[in-house]
């Protein structure tokens, strides 16, 4: 039983993805078989966008505040990266 877009994490879904590339760059597959194949990689990679998607909007920033003190806010894309404190 295959495992649904939900259940499918990140890693495992770049996993076969890969896997499916590496496949479609063989050459060995016939026609109906690549574009299964090509189908599935299609399906992963989307999979794999919408997880990236959904970390990228729970990244949160901490960011001094003029208090001393650090308050969590929301990553914005083209935000300068915070420094490293040593």
């Amino acid at each position: 039983m295959s495992e649904t877009a939900k259940e499918i994490e990140f890693e495992a879904a770049l996993k076969k993805l890969e896997a499916i590339v590496e496949k479609l760059e063989d050459g060995d597959l016939s026609l109906e078989e690549s574009l299964k194949a090509y189908e599935e990689g299609v399906k992963m990679a989307d999979i794999c966008s919408k997880r990236l998607s959904e970390a990228q909007k729970r990244v949160e920033v901490l960011v001094k505040t003029g208090s001393g003190k650090f308050k969590a806010t929301p990553f914005e894309e083209g935000e300068p990266k915070p420094k490293k404190r040593k």
